[in-house]
């Protein structure tokens, strides 16, 4: 009797876990789930700023890549990715003795982003339709767009996530040495390809700055044209010229949005799982992060599916471009490959139309990984690939 109760007992929790509504995954652009009433409210208001579109009166450039954070991270939705293809540049100078550094970002001339579009007014003033590189650069790097869906998450991975995966002196012999890259502060970096930026609020700001020349109470200056100051009247909007209340409705936005649901697993893609581990792959993706304490309980104590170990690693010089910070041409961060199923160009630069082309151009340190992919049979590196457009 009480063997029977207790099955009885069983199968009513079971009907009642199995009549719970499924939750449905987030499509993307969706807020992360379990987010109060005010941090919904506020992504929503975040969302309308992250769409603003704004004009020379309102604080556009003079210099400037695109006329709202939407223009760029457009696919599929806002916070997607982007046909823009921007420019970078620095000079480095590996030769220089301490205590000097190696990587000049060119700051001084208006680097290391130079902006490829200009304001009637700064035309009208200079002559120019984008900002010009300097001769000292030694080399010009090409940027997609990134999509920034989970970067709240991944904002807040702690420190020591990250230095727990780091092997600079390669000590277990695996051919992998992933080192973290540093602020001008000393503060570890995670965002951006060169993985310089410690924070995603900066990451946020500097973005306003860099891509469209908004003043921030955050990045209060205007930039300077080949580290010259502006004509005058080429800049008619005071400064700051977004609002502090403006930029933090931004930031909620980016830091609510939730990670891209994977797409469903087939035989093949499973089967190609298991490959992505078996050749190397997750000794610089590595398929899971967990977040530390956070304020915001939708972030804490999360395992987010990033593939990425947001580490330094030496890619070769078939890929090297510029410097920055602590890293070198050749040195890029793991790539994050959750939303890779939304990308339709790969890489850092775009240079890759496939998953597997761009396996097939690692070097440096992801060159045995690749060598390993290209000895696979075909069925293999198509399961392999098939389980890639999943993430």
């Amino acid at each position: 009797m009480i063997a029977r109760a207790h099955a009885a007992a069983l199968a009513l929790a079971f009907a009642a876990v199995s009549c719970r509504p499924a939750v449905a995954p987030p499509k993307p652009g969706d807020p992360l789930a379990g987010l109060s009433p005010a941090e919904r409210d506020s992504f929503d208001r975040g969302r309308v700023v992250f769409d603003s579109v704004f004009t020379p009166a309102t604080g556009l450039g003079p210099l400037f890549n695109a006329e709202r954070c939407a223009e760029c991270h457009e696919d599929p939705v806002p916070g997607g990715t982007g046909d823009e293809i921007e420019r970078h540049a620095t000079a480095f100078h590996p030769e220089t003795p301490p205590p000097g550094r190696a990587c000049n970002e060119l700051a001084d001339s208006g680097g290391p982003v130079f902006e490829l579009r200009v304001t009637p007014a700064l035309k009208a003033a200079l002559g120019i339709d984008s900002e010009p590189v300097p001769r000292s650069a030694t080399a010009i790097g090409r940027r997609t767009t990134p999509i920034i869906f989970g970067f709240g998450l991944l904002d807040a991975v702690p420190d020591s996530v990250i230095l727990s995966y780091a092997d600079p002196d390669d000590r277990d012999h695996d051919g992998i040495s992933g080192r973290p890259n540093r602020n001008f502060d000393g503060r570890i970096g995670r965002f951006g390809r060169k993985a310089l930026v410690p924070t995603l609020r900066e990451f946020n700001a500097g973005a306003l700055s860099a891509e469209q020349g908004i003043t921030t109470p955050e990045v209060p200056d205007e930039q300077t044209v080949a580290g010259r100051p502006l004509p005058a009247g080429t800049d008619p909007a005071p400064d700051p010229e977004l609002s502090q209340a403006q930029v933090d409705l931004l930031d909620a936005f980016v830091r609510f949005l939730a990670p891209p649901a994977p797409l469903k697993e087939t035989p093949e893609a499973h089967e190609g799982r298991e490959t992505f581990g078996k050749i190397g792959c997750t000794g610089c993706h590595i398929p899971t992060l967990r977040t530390g304490d956070s304020p915001v309980p939708a972030l804490r104590h999360r395992e987010v599916a990033a593939y990425t170990d947001l580490l330094l690693h030496d890619m070769g010089a078939d890929l090297a471009d510029i410097c920055l910070g602590l890293a070198t041409p050749a040195e890029f961060r793991t790539e994050p490959l959750m939303g890779l199923h939304l990308r339709s160009k790969f890489l850092h630069d775009g240079r890759a139309a496939s998953p597997d082309q761009a396996i097939t151009l690692h070097g440096g340190e992801g060159a045995t990984a690749r060598d390993r992919f290209l000895h696979l049979a075909p069925p293999e590196r198509a399961a392999l690939v098939a389980f890639l457009k999943t993430l």
